[in-house]
């Protein structure tokens, strides 16, 4: 079985930072491509941030130039630094990894989510 598990979530003033881990567990043979993404009520899911394994990356317009994602592959972990936040960054933020277990052919997992919110 594979797990991602992520911390880091919590309150945050505007304009304060977080970072998020999400750490894949698992009979993992190998990890490709990771992301975060976030839901905030009452909207779709979202990419917020995704990392290849060779560490390319690319952001939403929304969050660039505020927040950094980077992956540790010996820890099979990925992280989400983020900066400056906004209250429009509320949301629950997920972790999302594609995978070879092995058994298995690449598939998508992900994690249970944790809540960032942003607030005076």
């Amino acid at each position: 079985q594979v797990q991602l598990v992520e911390s880091g979530g919590g309150l945050v003033q505007p304009g304060g930072s977080l970072r998020l881990s999400c750490a894949a567990s698992g009979s993992i043979f190998s990890i490709y491509a990771m992301g975060w993404y976030r839901q905030a009520p009452g909207k779709q899911r979202e990419l917020v941030a995704a990392i290849t394994s060779d560490g390319s990356s690319a952001y939403a317009d929304s969050v660039k130039g505020r927040f950094t994602i980077s992956r540790d592959n010996a820890k099979n972990t990925v992280y989400l630094q983020m900066n400056s936040l906004k209250p429009e960054d509320t949301a629950v933020y997920y972790c999302n990894a594609d995978l070879r277990t092995i058994a298995t052919t690449i598939e998508g997992y992900w994690g249970q989510g944790t809540q960032v919110t942003v607030s005076s």
